[in-house]
């Protein structure tokens, strides 16, 4: 894996000389992570003009066996507690000779990016912009295998709680449960706070589960995802608990499964990411849905739950292949309840199969 971060590292650093700095400074966790493969507590990554540091106030250790760290990346301690990484790695910049420092000003404090300037007053501090955000955004395939099998452990997790008995558990037990489950089944643990919907609560987007009991007749909606080796992928269904559907529930999730099928089919490379919201969203307010539907249709997932690209309205920008992304419409009728379905999807050409579709549960409307 060593030469996988070295790469990332070097197309970082042409994308910084292409815009005037030879060093930077990276902080966000998530994308030290992505450039080192760890990402301590409280570490960053200077990516000097000598050599480049993960400079971190305790030793690196990984948590995950299987997830190797760039072993050709030197590592710098602090020598003593309380110390600031990042105004040591601008100090060692500064030591390095740099003129220079292109710094991730969306991440950093107002006190930290001063802190730095007063350490190391020779370099001239620049922006990084979101430059590694960019980078995560297309995966390479060990990438996309650490989201399969993160969407095959939730997808068990799932399986094996719809072989329980549901009715009369709260929505806040069913949550833990599934929770117990992923990490069972081999993930680091959640990828987000599981969400929970029964009865009036299904449908909407990031419930929090409460102590409300599940009733015959309700519709239940459910959201999980796992996170594998910091890989997170997402997947939501509903379904009706203890009997048929009622006509209305039958109606309101047949046309929530047209919108996410719309959306899915749009996953091509070169799609607008409007185009594929547009997809979903135009088969829901032809139905009269228009007010009310979430913000977005989906969006990218990889190291961090909620990545680029966007599926919104507003959203710029087009699709390539190798983005997980998920689709994900719904409707929510206040005091009774609604439909989410959620699926984690790789774009991927039409000559490649089209888009793969990594959580597999059933979408068939089911009565528990």
């Amino acid at each position: 894996m060593s030469e996988v971060y070295a790469a990332r590292r070097e197309r970082l650093r042409e994308r910084c000389t292409a815009g005037g700095s030879a060093t930077a400074l990276v902080s966000r966790p998530a994308n030290v992570r992505y450039l080192a493969g760890v990402a301590p507590l409280g570490a960053v990554l200077l990516l000097g003009s000598g050599e480049d540091l993960l400079v971190c106030g305790n030793p690196p250790e990984n948590p995950f066996a299987e997830v190797r760290p760039d072993d050709g990346l030197r590592v710098h301690e602090l020598p003593g507690p309380g110390g600031d990484p990042a105004v040591a790695a601008a100090d060692l910049a500064e030591g390095q000779g740099a003129d220079s420092l292109a710094v991730e000003e969306h991440h950093l404090t107002v006190a930290r990016h001063r802190a730095i300037g007063s350490v190391a007053p020779g370099l001239r501090i620049g922006s990084l912009g979101t430059a590694v955000e960019q980078l995560r955004v297309i995966k390479d395939e060990e990438e996309v295998s650490c989201l399969r099998i993160g969407a095959e452990i939730a997808d068990q997790a799932l399986g094996e709680l719809l072989e329980s008995i549901l009715v009369g558990r709260t929505e806040r037990h069913l949550a833990l449960e599934l929770e117990r489950r992923l990490v069972d089944h081999g993930a680091d643990g959640p990828a987000f706070v599981t969400s929970v919907g029964t009865g009036p609560h299904s449908g909407r987007r990031g419930h929090r589960p409460t102590d409300r009991r599940v009733a015959e007749g309700d519709f239940l909606s459910v959201c999980l995802g796992a996170s594998y080796h910091g890989y997170r992928c997402e997947i939501g269904r509903t379904f009706v608990i203890g009997t048929s559907p009622a006509a209305w529930q039958i109606e309101l999730y047949d046309l929530v499964f047209a919108a996410q099928r719309a959306g899915r089919e749009a996953l091509v490379p070169g799609a607008a990411c409007r185009d594929v919201d547009r997809a979903a969203r135009q088969v829901l307010d032809s139905a009269g849905y228009a007010e009310g539907l979430p913000v977005l249709t989906g969006h990218g997932v990889g190291l961090e739950i909620d990545e680029d690209p966007q599926l919104a309205p507003a959203a710029m920008g087009k699709l390539d292949a190798c983005v997980p992304v998920t689709v994900e419409p719904g409707v929510h009728l206040p005091g009774r309840g609604g439909v989410r379905i959620d699926d984690t999807l790789v774009v991927r050409p039409e000559a490649d199969g089209g888009p793969e579709l990594l959580t597999i549960t059933t979408k068939e409307l089911l009565a528990l």
